[in-house]
C-alpha cells in the first residue's frame, strides 16, 4: 500500500518537532546554531576591549596608530544547505519500509522541515552514478514539502553508485560556501579526494546508514546473494567464519574510514542503523556540532 505525502509529512512533522524539543532541552535554546555553521560575514570595527579574542584584531586598522580594533563579525541568514542523497539499489537493503533508502528518505525529510523553520535555503542532490534530480536552493515550508514529494516519489534510473562522480557535481554546482549533508551507506571506492575538496569548501556533514543484517548474515549454509547493484547472484557459504568475518570487516573498515576523516578534515560523522531510533543520533549529532561552534 502506497503511504501517501500527506501521511510522510505528518510523520516527518512529528519527528522534527522531537528533534526541536530535545535539542531545546540539551542547549538550553540554542537551537539557531546547528545548521548556521558556515556563512560567517564581516559586519563592523570597535576598539578592543579586555577580554576580546586576540585572533580577531584587525592589525592594518591598529597599525594606523589610533588604537586597537577588533573585527565583528555576523551570522549570515541566508544559510545554504544542500543534501547529498545516494539513491542506489545499494540502499536496498533492510525490512519492509524500513530499508537504509527509507531511513535516509526519512532523515532527509526531518532535517528539511528543521532546516526551512530557521530560515535556510535548502537544496537536494539525488545521485546514483549519475545525476537522478537536481533542485536548487530555496526558502519556505512550501519548498521543503516539495523536495520531499519529489525525493520520496523518486525511481532512480540506474542502480549503481559512484560517490565520486556525487561529490563532484554537488563541488560543481556550489557557487558559494553552504552547509553539506551527505547521506550514504558510503559502500563505494575513491571518492575520498573529492570528500576532501567539499570539506575545505564547505560545512560537510556525513549520516552514514547501515542494516545490521549486512554484518550479521544468518549462519544457513551455501545461500545465493543478490547484487542489487549489477542485478546478479552470486553463491555464498554463509556458515563460513572467514566469509563473516571478511563482511563485518568490510563494514568496520568503512565506519573507522569515515570516522578518521571526519577527524582529519573538520566534518561531523554519524552512523545510523535501520533498527535504531534516528532521532537521538541526530539529536547527538547536532550536540557536537553546537559545542564545536561554541569552542572554534
Amino acid at each position: 500500500m502506497k503511504v501517501s505525502l500527506k501521511d510522510i509529512i505528518r510523520k516527518l512533522r512529528k519527528y522534527e518537532v522531537r528533534i526541536r524539543k530535545a535539542v531545546h532541552s540539551h542547549m538550553h535554546g540554542n537551537y539557531h546554531s546547528i545548521f548556521k555553521g558556515s556563512g560567517i560575514e564581516f559586519s563592523d570595527l570597535r576598539e578592543y576591549q579586555y577580554g576580546d579574542d586576540i585572533r580577531t584584531i584587525d592589525w592594518n586598522v591598529t597599525a594606523k596608530g589610533h588604537g586597537s580594533y577588533v573585527r565583528l563579525f555576523q551570522e549570515d541568514k541566508e544559510q545554504h544547505i544542500i543534501f547529498l542523497v545516494d539513491v542506489s539499489s545499494s540502499l536496498n537493503i533492510g525490512k519492509d519500509d524500513q530499508t537504509k533508502l527509507d531511513i535516509i528518505k526519512e532523515i532527509t525529510g526531518v532535517l528539511m522541515l528543521s532546516a526551512v523553520k530557521e530560515g535556510s535555503e535548502i537544496g537536494l542532490v539525488c545521485y546514483s552514478d549519475k545525476k537522478e534530480l537536481y533542485v536548487a536552493p530555496n526558502k519556505g515550508v512550501k519548498h521543503a514539502y516539495y523536495l520531499i514529494n519529489k525525493l520520496f516519489s523518486l525511481e532512480s534510473e540506474s542502480k549503481l553508485t559512484d560517490l565520486n562522480k556525487a561529490t563532484q557535481y554537488t563541488l560543481s554546482i556550489l557557487k558559494r560556501k553552504s552547509i553539506v549533508i551527505v547521506l550514504s551507506d558510503f559502500i563505494d571506492e575513491n571518492y575520498d579526494k573529492n570528500l576532501v575538496s567539499l570539506s575545505k569548501k564547505h560545512d560537510l556533514v556525513l549520516i552514514q546508514i547501515q542494516d545490521t543484517r549486512e554484518m550479521l548474515l544468518p549462519s544457513m549454509g551455501i545461500i545465493p546473494l543478490l547484487d542489487t547493484e549489477t542485478n546478479k547472484t552470486i553463491w555464498v557459504n554463509s556458515s563460513s567464519k572467514t566469509f563473516r568475518i571478511t563482511m563485518e570487516k568490510r563494514l568496520q573498515a568503512i565506519q573507522e574510514k569515515l570516522e578518521n576523516f571526519s577527524k582529519s578534515n573538520e566534518a561531523n560523522y554519524t552512523c545510523i542503523k535501520t533498527h535504531e531510533d534516528y532521532i537521538i543520533k541526530l539529536v547527538e549529532l547536532f550536540r557536537v556540532r553546537n559545542f564545536h561552534k561554541k569552542s572554534a
